[in-house]
């Protein structure tokens, strides 16, 4: 009576192995070369030969990652037909419930290269996900983009527009992706930098060397659905005066408020009053002038979907790691902004740390200025003279003596209300900001005096990409080109893709316990 043999649980295939796996690659390098050798590509200018080999090559690097996945794919299929690696593997594919084994499933890839397929093993059972140990292997991502695409996507996305980002991609890569998909390429690559910023430990530094602070705050020009409610409110209730454009005064309420924030090392570098400011006639250059401190080990932050309480406690976490035992002195830098010196006084009681709080000096430079063209005629040389008179006197201590000064010379020049504006306001500014006006006291301990750090980044991060003309940005979109340039201008880019490259993995395959299966390619 003949048996019936007992079939494996297990369906697998054999596929021969070629003679030459990159012979494809061989072909196309061999044509490219003999097109070069041809007399027709010797008539060729040096710039036509460059984009001849732009393309073709390009084409020659994808047919050799297409012939090394193919190779991968037939060694996979390879170890199955060995006894040994079946038996070590039986028992991990029972516990995962997994009996069959596929051959033939493909996905695609685009990569910086072009368009590639994958061939791999599938492993199958009823009512779960099939498994695919060579995705873990390569580490493929869950969409059709590589992540080499993906950081190209990045780096020319957070310089200029996604359009320009897409015309660069295409003609170094060819059309592999869309203007959408390089905006979700972008917004995929920020989500890890809040854990990486985590585990970030900043250098030492001794206690003489200071901690500086500084915030600020830009408006981006955001779509209908990012503003924040009180500004959507406004913005729907807003009735125009013209048609075609804004009245004086006229808010257009499209704006949503970013926050930015700064911390860095300076070692204290003592000054005084006029090697600040120049004395009035100007400096005679007998004497060196002392250079203020220098910012050293800068680390930025902003956010756009945050409010400013949470990127200030960021930036004092930041301070936090460099000085733990707040053993060093923190100075923080402010516009004068009631609203943010609120927040970091709240904050910085909470952790009970000691502040030394300083006003920008460029804002009251500002405002003196207004003042001085109450007294003086629109491009008067004697007014800059003026005002270096009045800073100097601020920067030596005595803010009271400028603010009466002030009035006492408003009323000889009999100033009528609207001529005294500029004076009044310079008044009321000095007056409600003199607790943070102590530049005696700053430059004789060598602090910082001037928010010239946080300015420059509110320019460089927001006003350089996310303001150029005719953008309009949605919450995520702007912080993750806001999050991307920060991370980039702080120096930790190259360190923060590794790191997001890890947490991709791991959230791709630790998830679906394809850690189980060691492949053997």
């Amino acid at each position: 009576m003949r048996t019936r043999r007992k079939k494996s649980p297990m369906k697998t295939y054999g596929t021969a192995a070629p003679a030459d796996p990159f012979a494809r690659s061989l072909i196309c390098f061999e044509s490219l070369a003999g097109d070069l050798a041809s007399g027709q590509t010797g008539e060729m200018t040096h710039h036509q030969l460059e984009d001849l080999l732009s393309t073709r090559g390009r084409d020659l690097e994808r047919q050799l990652l297409q012939d090394h996945l193919d190779l991968r794919a037939l060694r996979e299929e390879q170890a199955l037909r060995k006894e040994q690696a079946l038996r070590a593997k039986d028992a991990a594919r029972r516990a995962a419930g997994r009996s069959r084994i596929e051959h033939g499933h493909k996905r695609g890839l685009a990569t910086v290269f072009g368009r590639v397929t994958v061939r791999r093993l599938a492993y199958r059972a009823p009512g779960k996900p099939n498994l695919y140990p060579a995705d873990a292997a390569l580490s493929l991502p869950e969409g059709l983009h590589s992540h080499g695409l993906g950081r190209l996507a990045v780096c020319e996305a957070v310089r200029g527009s996604y359009d320009g980002a897409k015309a660069v991609i295409d003609r170094q890569c060819g059309r592999v992706a869309g203007k959408r998909q390089l905006e979700q390429l972008v917004k995929a690559a920020a989500a890890d930098i809040g854990r990486f910023g985590d585990q970030r430990v900043p250098a030492p530094c001794t206690s003489e060397v200071l901690v500086v602070l500084s915030a600020d705050g830009k408006g981006i020009v955001m779509r209908p659905d990012g503003l924040r409610p009180a500004t959507r409110k406004a913005a729907a209730a807003r009735k125009r005066v013209f048609r075609t454009r804004l009245a004086s005064g006229e808010k257009p309420c499209r704006k949503r408020m970013a926050t930015l924030a700064c911390v860095y090392d300076a070692a204290p570098a003592p000054r005084r009053p006029h090697d600040v400011i120049a004395v009035p006639g100007g400096r005679t250059g007998q004497r060196e002038t002392r250079r203020g401190p220098h910012a050293e080990a800068k680390w930025l932050t902003g956010s756009v979907a945050q409010d400013a309480k949470d990127v200030i406690a960021a930036a004092f976490a930041q301070a936090g790691t460099r000085d733990p035992g707040h053993a060093r002195t923190w100075v923080v830098l402010t516009d004068g902004d009631r609203h943010q010196i609120e927040l970091i006084e709240a904050e910085a009681a909470r952790r009970n740390v000691t502040i030394h709080l300083v006003l920008d000096l460029v804002h009251v430079l500002e405002h003196l200025w207004a003042a001085a063209w109450c007294f003086h005629a629109t491009d008067d040389p004697a007014a800059e003279d003026w005002v270096a008179l009045q800073a100097l006197t601020v920067l030596a201590g005595h803010t009271r003596q400028v603010t009466a000064s002030l009035t006492a010379q408003a009323d000889q020049h009999e100033l009528t209300g609207s001529q005294q504006a500029g004076v009044q306001e310079c008044v009321r500014y000095l007056t409600n900001h003199i607790e943070y006006l102590h530049y005696d006291q700053a430059l004789a301990a060598g602090w910082p005096i001037a928010t010239g750090v946080i300015e420059g980044a509110c320019r460089h991060l927001i006003g350089d990409r996310l303001a150029i003309t005719g953008s309009r940005w949605g919450i995520e979109g702007a912080e993750a080109i806001l999050r991307l340039r920060a991370i980039i201008d702080n120096g930790d880019f190259e360190a923060y893709w590794a790191f997001h490259l890890r947490c991709e993995h791991d959230r791709i395959y630790q998830t679906h316990d394809q850690d189980r299966y060691d492949l053997i390619a």
